[in-house]
Order: C-alpha cells, then sequence, then structure tokens
C-alpha cells in the first residue's frame, strides 16, 4: 500500500481481467470474423466473403425451422417451469396448516425437495439418455404404464413421431430443471415473515389467493431472475435435444444450437456455423434485455 491503492487494484485486477480478456472475449471476437469467411474448419486457407453467410441465412428454411422450435420453447419452458416451481414452492413452505394458525409446509416436504431436486444431480446426458429409454415405444415406462392399465390407444412413438416429439422433450426439460426452482424459490420464501402467511390464513384467504396475491408480488425478483435463465436455457436446448432426438423426426425438434452443431461438425461449413452463433448471440442477448424490462416492477420492502 506504500505505493498508493491504484497500483495495488492494477496488481490485482488486470492479470484475471487478461486471462477472461484471451479466453472468452477474444474467442467471440473471433467468431465474428470467421462469419465473414468461408472457412471449413479442417485448413488455414479461407477467403473473406463479407456478408455473404448472414444473407444465406435469410433464406436457409431449416434455420428459420429450428428459430420457431426455440421460440416455442422461449415462451413454453419458462411459464410451465416458473408455474410449477410456484405451486410446488408454495406447498412445501406454506402449503400446510400446523398448530395454531402456525403456516408450514406439507407433511414430509423435506422429503419431497430431495426427489425434486435429484434431477439437478444428473447431467444433461444421464437425462437424455434416460428419458430415451423412458419413451421407448416397447419397453419405455410411459407406453408400458399405459398399457398397464388397459389405455393401449394412446401409447405411441413418443420420439418418433412429429407430432408429439417435441412436446415430449418439452417435458422432459420442465421435468429436469424445475427441482432447482423449487429450492430457489423456497429459500426466498423463508425470507418472507409467516406473520403475512398467517394473517392471509386467518381472513380466510385461499392458497391460490395467497399465491397470487402474496407470494408472487413478494418474490418477483426472484421470479425475474428465474424468467432470464429459463429463456438462455430456451434459446439452447441443444445436449438435450442431441442426446434425445438429433432434431428428428423431420426437424421437429431441430434447434438452433443444433443447428451450428450440424453445419460445423456435420458439414464443416465454420464460417457459416460461425455466422448462425453471432445471430443467436444477438438474439440471446435482446430477448434477455427484453425480458428485463418487460418484468421490471416497483420492488416491494417488507418493513
Amino acid at each position: 500500500m506504500r505505493h498508493g491503492k491504484y497500483p495495488l487494484l492494477a496488481a490485482f485486477l488486470l492479470p484475471p481481467l487478461a486471462l477472461y480478456g484471451y479466453f472468452v472475449v477474444s474467442p467471440y471476437a473471433q467468431s465474428f470474423l470467421i462469419a465473414m469467411t468461408n472457412w471449413q474448419g479442417l485448413s488455414p486457407a479461407y477467403e473473406f466473403v463479407g456478408f455473404d453467410n448472414f444473407k444465406r441465412l435469410l433464406g436457409d428454411e431449416y434455420v428459420w425451422n429450428a428459430l420457431l422450435n426455440n421460440l416455442w420453447l422461449l415462451v413454453l419452458l419458462p411459464l410451465l417451469t416458473i408455474a410449477l416451481g410456484l405451486f410446488l414452492a408454495t406447498m412445501l413452505n406454506v402449503g400446510g396448516r400446523g398448530g395454531r394458525s402456525t403456516v408450514t409446509g406439507v407433511r414430509g416436504s423435506a422429503l419431497y425437495k430431495v426427489i425434486y431436486f435429484a434431477p439437478q444431480m444428473l447431467s444433461v446426458s444421464i437425462v437424455g439418455v434416460l428419458w430415451a429409454e423412458v419413451y421407448n415405444p416397447r419397453s419405455g415406462l410411459v407406453n408400458s404404464a399405459l398399457r398397464a392399465v388397459g389405455l393401449d390407444g394412446l401409447a405411441k412413438v413418443w420420439l418418433g413421431d412429429p407430432a408429439y416429439a417435441f412436446w415430449a422433450v418439452l417435458a422432459v426439460m420442465v421435468w429436469a430443471n424445475v427441482g432447482f426452482y423449487v429450492v430457489l424459490f423456497g429459500a426466498a420464501m423463508q425470507s418472507v415473515p409467516r406473520d403475512i402467511y398467517e394473517a392471509a390464513a386467518l381472513d380466510g384467504s385461499s392458497r391460490l389467493n395467497t399465491l397470487v396475491r402474496i407470494t408472487i408480488p413478494l418474490l418477483w425478483d426472484t421470479i425475474q431472475v428465474a424468467w432470464v435463465y429459463l429463456a438462455i436455457l430456451a434459446l439452447d436446448g441443444f445436449a438435450l435435444i442431441h442426446v434425445m432426438t438429433r432434431g428428428g423426426p423431420n426437424f421437429s425438434t431441430d434447434v438452433v444450437g443444433l443447428r451450428l452443431y450440424t453445419e460445423a461438425f456435420g458439414d464443416y461449413k465454420w464460417g457459416y456455423a460461425s455466422a448462425i452463433g453471432v445471430v443467436m448471440f444477438f438474439v440471446t442477448l435482446s430477448v434477455t434485455v427484453l425480458s428485463l424490462r418487460l418484468t421490471r416492477r416497483e420492488r416491494i420492502e417488507l418493513s
């Protein structure tokens, strides 16, 4: 400190900033340059083609189909996951009634929390393989359960039919992520004074009314963060879909991340794949900013 605080700050901040710039910012910058070339990824030879890759994107029906699937995920995944997460967190934390009007979770809530959070301990590849077997048309758990109760007509080729594959994958995404948000919302609910819930219970407020008028307004900041995270996940979705369906059947579950992977590692069109990545970078950034603005509201302070 005898040399002043600024040299000390520089000594601690410049090395990590330099590492971050080299390993994180630099690859982003390189992808912008690669998007302007026809590089095939296997040789040092390439030519600058300007904005030709981006012009090609505008007429690529496969990319537009993948983007449409991402938009469906962008709407449905956050909505379903947050709604289900809020419902389960409410039941596990304030859904029961103890003695003397004490608000508690439902019986066995500690065990339920472990069960709901269990999918978070599995990698995406394991989740994909597991649910691919669950959806197996012959020996899978879903069709076996339907046949066991006499509903053979409802048994489907879930991942092999374009009419059902997307919805089957969406259900897995919700299942795999909802446990984390149950814990997140539950932790936020612990900071809400129990007196508020007890007063609502004494006034005869239903659980749904309490959720809408008390819990959601008090947890809005947490819900906003959850929405942004899930929106980013919805714009990706690559890993799970690659393991379960590889974008099929008939491109019904294709997403932009998988389209980028196919162009780069399947067709060796790294320049075009980089252009897809650049577009998705700006789309993801725009969706994040838009989500933060649309969900922004006045914070409710507890006194």
